[in-house]
């Protein structure tokens, strides 16, 4: 699969660190390295896990079935984006 945005919705696991979870989002940056930001399934207690950008090259694909949502009544990111103290 090429490592672009058609990977948001897949389950992916990143093959150093064995994280896994659903690409939410994926950026390009100038020096040529690719992200995707995947957020995993909450623990077995019900705690959210942080989700991490990690380099696409490092990712393995785990499922063929897509996540889609319907978000054209709210669509938008579900939390703030991030702040610096200065």
């Amino acid at each position: 699969m090429k490592r672009n945005e058609k990977m948001i919705g897949h389950t992916f696991t990143d093959k150093i660190t064995g994280f896994r979870g659903v690409c939410v989002g994926f950026c390009f940056y100038i020096s040529g390295c690719h992200q995707a930001l995947l957020t995993p399934k909450v623990d077995e207690t019900g705690k959210h896990i942080n989700s991490m950008w990690i380099d696409a090259q490092r990712l393995d694909q785990v499922d063929a079935e897509k996540i889609e949502l319907d978000n054209g009544t709210t669509p938008g990111f579900d939390m703030e984006a991030p702040k610096t103290n200065g």
